[in-house]
């Protein structure tokens, strides 16, 4: 079963999965699992979540759709712990959420062939955090989404798992 975080709908079965299979069956998007990623979810939920609500804003728009859910799953396609990327900052080195969208972007590239629009995508979906603007409205648009998906991750699924942890302390 393959979801959306806040969707009911089973992706395999809609058209949306057929745009992203390639992607989402290669093994180091699969890899993607083994990854903490805002705490309460893995780096590949995330970025599932990103490109089907992404895909959805865009196709609502009648923008480029297909780039928009291919890029979600790439946007945050690299292979180390966050808190250990931060642990190692040094002054004048990159923050994390400067340095990420560099790194995905090369990850995606030598993985996979992507369009113009498809890079933007990935290299600024940190905006303003990378400085350099999006180039395309898709581009601004996957910086929406992506914030939109860390706070249902962090504060959905953190807040549901807290209250259940109050509710087993208070039944013991």
């Amino acid at each position: 079963m393959l979801h959306a975080t806040g969707s009911k709908k089973e992706l395999t079965r809609l058209a949306y999965y057929a745009l992203v299979s390639d992607i989402l069956e290669h093994a180091d998007v699969q890899a993607l699992k083994q990854f903490r990623h805002h705490r309460y979810t893995t780096r590949f939920q995330h970025s599932l979540n990103v490109s089907y609500y992404n895909y959805l804003l865009c196709r609502f728009f009648h923008w480029d759709a297909v780039s928009a859910a291919r890029a979600g799953l790439l946007h945050d396609l690299y292979f180390y712990e966050t808190n250990a990327y931060d642990r190692t900052e040094s002054p004048g080195q990159k923050s994390h959420s400067a340095h990420h969208p560099e790194v995905a972007v090369q990850n995606a590239v030598d993985r996979f062939a992507l369009n113009p629009l498809e890079r933007d995508m990935i290299e600024k979906h940190m905006w303003p955090v990378t400085h350099r603007m999006p180039q395309y409205k898709e581009s601004y648009a996957i910086t929406f989404v992506d914030k939109y998906a860390a706070i249902v991750e962090f504060f959905g699924l953190g807040a549901q798992r807290m209250l259940s942890h109050i509710r087993r302390k208070q039944t013991v």
